[in-house]
């Protein structure tokens, strides 16, 4: 068998008791973290705090070596693959279970908190209302991406939320800055006019979770990583009051 297990949104108590056990109870168990950010989690924590030995994987072990060093260990050992957040958010991981499946190879899942499902009660926005996802990465050769831009522009026409994931390795300050560099590109004032969200840690002791507009939050320090942005839509008047009491929105 090969289980997918989530390990929840921050350090390593956020994994659930059935994924403890599944791991507890495996043969062999291999963890990636380059879909999601390790935050407060590192192999040696995960060792210590889950008394289990822990084989971590880059990114061609999965995509490239998948068969040779998991599919055919799970063909006769119960095997377990830890990720940060949910085990089924990444495509890879899809991809991975669709493989197994051929080989006749028996799946499971166990999920866990990610920040896809726990951005709207950190910041006080309706869940319902958040449109198309994105993300926010580094230019290439010097190229910043405009679909970002594009997204939040097609969910804000719909008044919809949107959530921006971030590089592993950027800053909602950097990701801010690209995004404006774009916004300045086309002659635009859609994120200039708008209140946004910036968070980071979330699922740690002391996350931080600032609203402001785009002048003000470039520059706000929001500390180590990870770090994810939202760009709201039409606000509701509960919406409006949470991101002030909770997220120290303006008035």
């Amino acid at each position: 068998m090969l289980t997918f297990v989530g390990l929840g949104l921050y350090d390593v108590k956020d994994i659930t008791v059935k994924g403890l056990e599944a791991l507890r109870a495996a043969d062999t168990v291999f963890a990636e973290f380059y879909t999601s950010p390790l935050g407060g989690k590192t192999a040696e924590k995960m060792e210590e705090e889950y008394g289990k030995q822990i084989v971590m994987l880059e990114r061609s072990d999965i995509e490239e070596h998948a068969e040779e060093m998991i599919l055919k260990r799970a063909k006769h050992q119960n095997v377990v693959l830890l990720s940060g957040g949910d085990a089924m958010v990444a495509t890879t991981h899809v991809d991975l279970r669709l493989r197994a499946i051929d080989m006749g190879i028996e799946t499971r899942i166990i999920h866990a908190p990610s920040i896809s499902s726990a951005v709207a009660g950190i910041c006080g926005l309706q869940n319902y209302k958040f449109g198309k996802s994105t993300t926010v990465s580094p230019p290439y050769k010097e190229v910043i991406s405009e679909v970002p831009y594009d997204t939040i522009r097609a969910n804000k026409e719909r008044r919809l939320h949107t959530l921006l994931y971030l590089d592993l390795s950027m800053s909602i300050n950097e990701a801010l800055r690209l995004l404006e560099a774009v916004e300045e590109k086309r002659g635009e004032e859609l994120l200039k006019k708008s209140v946004l969200v910036g968070i980071a840690r979330a699922g740690s002791d002391k996350p931080v979770v600032k609203a402001d507009y785009l002048a003000a939050l470039k520059n706000y320090d929001f500390g180590e990583l990870p770090h994810v942005l939202v760009v709201p839509g039409e606000l509701h008047f509960l919406e409006q009051e949470a991101l002030i009491k909770i997220a120290q929105a303006p008035d």
